[in-house]
């Protein structure tokens, strides 16, 4: 039977993410699963308790909206930990703060350049033993130093104690493309390359780095979005059923997929920077990091070859929106008029900022002549309000479920697709903000019909 986690250690607990997502978060739990562990953070911040209270509810009043009783629990339950990570008095400290736990989830919501000092203080300070760790994205930048990464956690940690979160993972759309995809026996049959033509995803933000110039400079598109995000969505698109219900039926059937994608052609990435980004606090004034990318990819499995995979994500684009057009190849031969374009159906899957399913069909116009138009069938529309993905994701992790989290071998499979075109080699193109980036994008994917742009109303605030 897999241990509950007695505590909850969040390191980081002054931080932007904290600020943004994990106390929000916690505030969900403790109200809609009754979560009451002890809440421990720790920072390097020269605060105290009371002042991480009322930044905890500062939280909440900006990022999801206070409940009064869950929020007065929250910080009930707080406690806090002041100290430099790198001194071991730090970690005495946190042991002393644990009490009789045996079992505490460690929270790394700090950079990456710290994962290796903090999980070592944990270490020998006793804070490790029967303990589980949480690792925030980005997991290495490369595959090299994702595996030195590994090589770290596995030092301290087992496998199943590490916990690689990517909050995608957790978001209800994600979650809902994986269920219509399973719990429906009429998309099996045609979800090969007998029928589909081409699969594109794309991530859209109508914004740019937002003062944020620093950090992106760091990872850029590649690292940022699309090693993660989209090779996650792909993932779910093209992966075959697991062989059993657990989790790691799960994990390692997504494993399987991610081993048959092939490794990146640079011939077949395009790399964009947005006019102005250059300009941004931080960012370098030859600045080579792609605030767009859009790249294709092929899977040689006998479902998938021959089917072109494509992933376009970009900063300052026309809309903010994450949607996957499933093309479906054309009827063999026309019976009656030429479609016009040659778009006959398609499965649409909106991933935000609405959440939308629905399949594209051809269906006759009123009238004498036998003339058809396009409409479409939507299968499912949800509301925005839905579970934060956050919640989903650190309830998982205390009860020691690992399903929606990355295992060390397909993160080093992730990397592998990647790292070809991690280098500077290739240009990065300018393009004019507003727009749905270089034109050399749109040459990428001529071959197969172009870019399906997705169509939002309106764009949402971030």
């Amino acid at each position: 039977m897999t241990v509950k986690s007695d505590a909850f250690v969040f390191f980081g607990a002054t931080g932007d993410l904290a600020y943004k997502q994990i106390f929000p978060a916690l505030q969900a739990l403790i109200r809609n699963e009754r979560f009451d562990l002890p809440i421990i953070g720790v920072a390097r911040s020269d605060w105290n308790l009371e002042r991480l209270r009322d930044r905890a509810r500062s939280s909440l009043r900006e990022h999801g909206g206070m409940d009064d009783k869950a929020a007065r629990k929250l910080c009930r339950l707080l406690r806090f930990v002041n100290g430099d990570y790198n001194d071991p008095a730090t970690f005495a400290q946190l042991r002393k703060a644990l009490g009789q736990a045996k079992h505490p989830l460690h929270y790394l919501a700090i950079p990456p350049s710290m994962f290796e000092t903090v999980v070592k203080g944990l270490d020998a300070s006793g804070c490790a033993e029967g303990a589980r760790v949480v690792v925030e994205k980005p997991f290495g930048r490369d595959l090299k130093s994702a595996r030195e990464l590994n090589r770290t956690l596995h030092s301290i940690f087992p496998e199943d104690s590490i916990f690689r979160i990517d909050h995608y993972l957790g978001k209800e759309a994600v979650q809902n493309l994986l269920y219509f995809r399973f719990a429906n026996s009429f998309l099996e049959p045609v979800w090969n390359r007998t029928y589909i033509h081409s699969v594109q995803i794309t991530m859209a933000e109508a914004f740019g780095v937002q003062g944020r110039g620093s950090f992106y400079e760091e990872v850029g598109a590649l690292r940022d979005v699309v090693q993660n995000h989209m090779l996650q969505v792909l993932v779910l698109l093209a992966m075959d059923a697991p062989t059993g219900r657990d989790g790691e039926s799960m994990r390692s059937e997504k494993q399987r997929l991610l081993r048959a994608i092939r490794p990146l052609d640079p011939g077949e990435v395009v790399r964009g920077q947005f006019t102005g980004y250059r300009n941004e606090q931080g960012v370098a004034r030859n600045s080579k990091v792609e605030t767009f990318a859009a790249l294709k990819l092929h899977i040689d499995t006998w479902r998938w070859a021959g089917v072109p995979f494509y992933i376009r994500a970009g900063k300052e684009m026309p809309v903010t929106c994450t949607e996957v057009f499933v093309d479906l190849k054309c009827p063999p031969l026309h019976v009656f008029d030429k479609i016009e374009p040659e778009q006959s159906n398609y499965f649409r899957f909106r991933l935000s900022p609405d959440v939308v399913i629905s399949a594209g069909a051809r269906v006759k116009k009123p009238g004498e002549a036998m003339r058809g138009e396009n409409v479409e069938l939507v299968a499912r529309q949800q509301p925005k309000r839905v579970r934060l993905p956050y919640a989903r994701l650190l309830g998982d992790a205390v009860r020691g479920d690992a399903e929606l989290f990355g295992r060390d071998d397909g993160i080093e499979a992730a990397w592998r697709i990647i790292d070809p075109a991690l280098n500077d080699a290739e240009p990065v193109i300018r393009y004019k903000p507003g727009t749905w980036g270089p034109s050399a994008s749109d040459k990428l994917i001529a071959s197969d019909g172009g870019w399906h742009d997705p169509v939002v109303s309106k764009t949402p605030a971030k």
